[in-house]
């Protein structure tokens, strides 16, 4: 008989929703949204109604596999964690740990996803991965401008006077946060979208601006030039709750506006009614991924922060530069989790350069990569040399519930569990901050396990299996404790299954920063502790005429690789046959310059790499810009990111994936 059970969406995020999970005969045989969660009420994406199809799959992996002369062979779980675990053994006397790698993302968010980091800290300490390629550049940023990156709630949207979309498209990514930008309008909120693409979320605005991408931060200079010049800004907040704006004065002074207008192909009558909207506060920014994945990154947020904190949008109710909300999971006790004092030895790559990291590493040189809930095959930035270093590794071992692309080139591929097939508890720091729990639903198929399972048997194999002799609810407590005072149990999660995490709704509410000086700082103290200059600058893309002339000539169209629709990156292509092909949007322009129409062939290229797909014109697009949705697979066409570098952004935490010029060609049938 049917049972309907409540549970949580895994996928890395920003809604984090609430399930209705419809299991039959031990199968789950439908995903709905759960009506009484009081954030996504009941409404999810296809994203997460694919899970149902991803538990089902007939693709899934279900047994141990170890490659042998080139084929995939199978082989018991004992054999595979033997031997995996006897070359680590082998590995540590030799090389030391440093010498293992953990590659890994945030393809899933639970709670005990942490538990691999406490499995490499007690082996002694591997070598690592920092930065993001989502919003690392961003959340560095942030950290320099506030001390953290925080959000307001939800809910805080409705005290606003105007709302800010810049470089999201909450259509595609943030769905509940686009229903409530419906109900705003209704009541009368105005709506602003900036964005180089005439997106979804853009149709429904009162406003739409369109910027020349990577040149965002410059459009936030305009804005600030008419702040000042009109007296719109907020001299009370700027003299008793800031440090540094001189330095902002002198850059506003270094450029005119009419310079402005022709890097950013905004009118001086749109940045001037773009001064009135923050003057007139509270007017709140929502802040998206894309145009800090640019060289100039991590400056173009660190100038959208300066121009709301100038404007008086901090620290009051319907404003904020709401780029993460790192509080919500700052609320959980990772530390308990990790064991981070176990480790004695670390070394570092980040995780845009890890493929360089791995070619060029010595003493000791990397002679395993464990991958953990990412796909960098597909997803790290410059996929030929990400896969010509893998495959100079003796040794690569992935945990995996399909044959991904980086499987496709590991030694040992090791089948793990789906969100209905283990016990966890779901999170995001991107948007809401309620807690949602998950139950184990159905068995998993054939012999796929859940991480923690592998874990503790190679602990096991290395000596410290006593670091993981806790069942499953006891690690969930440690997770958990330090919310006791706030009446967050894990009897209680489980009973009412989603509760509110106790953070602040409207973050810096007292003008108490989590910087050196305790104020917002325009200059940042924690770079210049850093060893990097604290100031914000003017700053353009690596990849653009402004910086490279003969590049812009040669490659004169902008790539973006925005997030496909129906996937979450690369985790549902092979189970969406409309998706497994590659799509090439186009502004108008190029297709005019091109001769490119509706479905012809076409390449796009540059020095990195090619890639073949049929051609879309977008309707309505910034100039010179291509788009081609990221997390293809290779059998499908391959990645996009054949095309992107691997450089680092400004601040050296985040990518620079759209930070990319190409050049397109029309092939001939």
């Amino acid at each position: 008989m049917a049972e309907v059970h409540i549970s949580s969406c895994p996928l890395n995020c920003w809604d984090t929703c609430g399930f209705k999970v419809t299991v039959d005969g031990g199968k789950v045989i439908k995903v709905e949204g759960d009506d009484l969660h009081p954030i996504t009420q009941g409404k999810i994406c296809g994203r997460g109604r694919m899970l149902e199809a991803r538990t089902n799959s007939k693709e899934r992996l279900l047994y141990p596999l170890k490659k042998v002369n080139g084929e995939w062979t199978r082989v018991s779980w004992e054999q595979a964690l033997d031997e995996i675990a006897e070359k680590m053994r082998k590995i540590k006397n030799k090389y030391g740990t440093t010498a293992v790698l953990h590659s890994h993302d945030y393809a899933n968010n639970g709670l005990l996803k942490n538990l691999d980091r406490r499995f490499f800290n007690c082996y002694g300490g591997v070598t690592e991965l920092t930065g993001s390629l989502c919003w690392g550049a961003g959340i560095e940023a942030q950290t320099w401008d506030f001390g953290n990156s925080y959000s307001h709630a939800p809910e805080d949207i409705y005290n606003s006077k105007h709302v800010i979309i810049w470089g999201r498209n909450v259509a595609r990514t943030n769905m509940h946060l686009f229903g409530h930008l419906q109900s705003a309008k209704k009541q009368g909120i105005k709506l602003v979208v900036i964005d180089p693409i005439f997106n979804q979320t853009a149709q429904m605005a009162d406003m739409y601006v369109s910027v020349t991408p990577g040149m965002d931060g410059f459009l936030a200079i305009g804005i600030m030039k008419e702040l000042l010049r009109l007296g719109l800004e907020d001299r009370n907040f700027i003299e008793n709750y800031t440090i540094g704006f001189e330095d902002v004065q002198t850059l506003l002074q270094s450029i005119t506006i009419e310079e402005i207008e022709q890097l950013t192909g905004v009118e001086r009558d749109t940045i001037t009614s773009l001064a009135f909207i923050y003057g007139n506060r509270p007017t709140m920014t929502y802040l998206g991924l894309g145009m800090q994945r640019y060289a100039n990154g991590g400056n173009t947020i660190r100038l959208i922060d300066a121009l709301v904190a100038m404007s008086g949008n901090i620290g009051i109710r319907g404003g904020g530069a709401n780029f993460g909300n790192l509080q919500v999971g700052q609320s959980f006790n990772i530390a308990a989790l990790t064991l981070p004092e176990r480790k004695t030895k670390s070394r570092t790559f980040t995780m845009m350069k890890q493929a360089e990291g791995i070619l060029q590493a010595t003493d000791p040189g990397i002679k395993m990569i464990i991958v953990t809930c990412g796909n960098p095959l597909t997803q790290v930035p410059n996929t030929n040399v990400v896969k010509r270093a893998f495959q100079s590794v003796e040794t690569v071992v992935v945990l995996e519930q399909f044959m991904t692309d980086t499987a496709q080139l590991a030694d040992y591929v090791l089948p793990t569990t789906t969100v209905f097939e283990e016990e966890d508890i779901y999170y995001s720091s991107m948007y809401h901050a309620y807690v949602n729990y998950g139950p184990a639903l159905v068995q998993p198929p054939g012999e796929a396990k859940p991480d923690l399972w592998i874990w503790t048997q190679l602990a096991n194999r290395l000596g410290f299996g006593a670091d993981f002799s806790f069942s499953r609810d006891e690690f969930l407590q440690m997770g958990l404790s330090g919310l006791e005072k706030y009446g967050i149990t894990l009897e209680r999660l489980k009973k009412e299954k989603h509760l509110l995490l106790p953070v602040k709704p409207v973050p810096w509410d007292d003008y108490t920063f989590q910087t050196p000086s305790g104020k917002f700082e325009f200059t940042s103290l924690l770079a210049k502790k850093k060893g990097i200059d604290g100031q914000l600058k003017m700053m353009y893309p690596a990849e653009s005429e402004a910086e490279n002339k003969e590049l812009a000539k040669k490659y004169p169209y902008r790539l973006l690789t925005i997030h496909p629709l129906r996937s979450n990156h690369s985790q549902h292509y092979h189970l969406i046959e409309s998706m497994q092909s590659i799509k090439i949007e186009v502004s108008r322009d190029i297709a005019e310059e091109k001769g490119l129409e509706d479905g012809d062939k076409a390449k796009v290229f540059n020095d990195r790499g090619q890639l073949v797909g049929t051609v879309k014109i977008l309707k309505k697009a910034h100039r010179k810009v291509i788009n081609i949705d990221e997390g293809q697979w290779e059998k499908f066409g391959g990645s996009v990111n054949v095309l992107t570098s691997d450089r680092e952004s400004d601040n050296g935490q985040g990518s620079t994936l759209y930070d990319c010029l190409v050049n397109i060609e029309k092939i001939s049938e």
